[in-house]
């Protein structure tokens, strides 16, 4: 979805951000910094664009007040895109801002990259695109060199590695009325008090897109299938696992999705169908994030999810039992004798 064949840095420069709750500050640097070194150009590109390429979730800039001119960071790569000579000034306000939101005790400093790239491809389009990131996690390096009669050996401390970008974004020129196209990275964001990049700093909302609506609505099935169903109905582990394996069969197959047929094929139960209307619409209300009934069904979401539908029957600490095909094939029982549950399995040929 988004690639960087033809991409070049255009423009960046460095912020350092402290801890606004640790009496840390802000430094800003006075200009930006030319980039004239080729290699430099392209670790700096593999380190800021490369993570990129796996991304598929397209977000938006939002504001609570409906007022997308009150979101910080849309209102700053708005003025860039306007006026490009505007770049370093509005660099120095996202980093002020950005320390604004920085609040939470355990948010670590870094610097801040703020770059300007040239012919970024995302959906088979070319646009100028607005890169923001922050490295927060730092490394020690061995050096290895040569020297008379053989080798030494050095290290560098407090450096960052090219191959792990903490948080990044990228702002495509482009559906700016509707809030720009913005992909987002965040790989520190494991606890609450990260939130603050994606949710305080950037206040994005993902794209209603096609691949969102998969995505989605296999998040839906996953969870009403192993949370909800317990709840409301009689149903065995081995019945559980055939409705996900079944869920999983009906995206890989079919290129849309139809609300009615995939309740009818998959599910079948007038009182399970009813049950799943009702958990996806409580879904949609929770989140704000409407599902249509119809759409396309996107592969590359349906590969994303496939990782996440378990198809594993785990029995005590002894056995697993790994369910792909026909649930007629494998019975529950009870042995009085031994007070255990047991599972009968029918097969033709031993592999």
């Amino acid at each position: 979805m988004i690639s960087f064949f033809e991409a070049a840095l255009a423009e960046l420069s460095i912020h350092r951000i402290g801890n606004k709750a640790q009496d840390e500050f802000y430094v800003l640097s006075e200009k930006s910094i030319p980039i004239k070194d080729n290699m430099l150009s392209n670790l700096l590109q593999q380190y800021f664009l490369g993570p990129f390429a796996k991304v598929n979730e397209i977000y938006h800039f939002t504001h609570p007040n409906a007022d997308l001119n009150l979101n910080e960071v849309y209102h700053f790569a708005s003025k860039i895109f306007e006026d490009g000579t505007t770049f370093h000034e509005n660099s120095k306000e996202m980093a002020k801002y950005l320390y604004d939101v920085s609040g939470h005790p355990k948010i670590k400093p870094g610097e801040l990259y703020v770059a300007y790239f040239e012919n970024v491809q995302i959906e088979g389009e070319l646009h100028d695109a607005i890169g923001i990131f922050k490295s927060e996690t730092k490394e020690s390096f061995l050096k290895v060199y040569p020297e008379e009669g053989g080798f030494g050996l050095g290290y560098e401390e407090d450096a960052i590695n090219i191959n792990k970008l903490d948080k990044g974004c990228l702002i495509f020129n482009t559906d700016k009325a509707e809030g720009f196209r913005v992909a987002v990275i965040d790989q520190t964001n494991k606890s609450a008090e990260a939130v603050y990049w994606k949710d305080e700093f950037l206040k994005l909302k993902i794209r209603n897109d096609n691949f969102n609506q998969t995505n989605s609505v296999l998040g839906v099935v996953k969870n009403f299938v192993t949370e909800k169903l317990d709840q409301e109905f009689d149903i065995s582990k081995a019945d559980k696992i055939d409705l996900l394996n079944k869920s999983m069969k009906y995206f890989k197959e079919k290129e849309s999705f139809d609300l009615d047929e995939f309740s009818n094929e998959v599910i079948g139960n007038a009182e399970g169908i009813e049950s799943f209307k009702n958990y996806k619409k409580s879904y949609e209300e929770e989140f704000d994030a409407p599902i249509a009934d119809t759409f396309d069904i996107s592969g590359a979401a349906v590969k994303k999810q496939t990782r996440a539908y378990k198809s594993v029957l785990k029995l005590d600490k002894n056995f697993h039992i790994y369910i792909h095909g026909d649930k007629e094939l494998i019975e529950k029982g009870y042995d009085e004798d031994k007070s255990m549950n047991y599972y009968k399995v029918y097969f033709k040929e031993e592999e």
